[in-house]
């Protein structure tokens, strides 16, 4: 108990009464407070089988936030899962919730936000023009983590609503 009088136990408690944490992550912040990577552990351990500390539910958490409100593809989900230290597993599970036509959909809305705020782009006459804004957009959905052929049917919605 090296770090300060609250056992890593009880600082893995205070720290996940703020907010759900993965594993990977509470572990990294529990060591750098100081903390024995034994006591570490074994807080880790009784963390989760108390229902404390749950990769998955945390995940699915994460991987309803990140779709929900900022639109975000599966890739930059499931990056930003392993960062935060989401273990495979937990990806693999929360991510096979999201359907494929969620996603499209997902894609065809930041599509729309996109052009709103670029300008509409079926006004554009040059057709070099009009391709260098596709794949502008193109960019900007890969940059969200979707997939070549969503992006693909994205792009093809919008030009079918013009």
């Amino acid at each position: 108990m090296s770090a300060g009088h609250l056992s890593a136990y009880e600082r893995a408690l205070r720290l996940l009464g703020l907010r759900q944490h993965f594993r990977g992550d509470l572990r990294r912040k529990l060591l750098a407070k100081g903390y024995e990577a034994e006591e570490v552990d074994e807080a880790l351990v009784r963390c989760a089988s108390e229902g404390y500390l749950d990769d998955e539910a945390t995940a699915r958490t994460f991987v309803a936030e990140r779709q929900g409100r900022r639109g975000l593809g599966r890739a930059r989900v499931a990056a930003e899962l392993r960062r935060h230290g989401a273990t495979g597993e937990a990806v693999d599970v929360a991510l096979a919730e999201v359907s494929d036509d969620d996603e499209r959909a997902r894609a065809a809305a930041a599509a729309v936000r996109w052009r709103r705020l670029h300008g509409d782009d079926s006004a554009i006459a040059d057709p070099a023009a009009r391709r260098a804004r596709q794949a502008a957009l193109g960019r900007h959905l890969a940059s969200k983590g979707f997939s070549r052929s969503v992006i693909v049917a994205a792009l093809k919605s919008g030009d079918e609503e013009r």
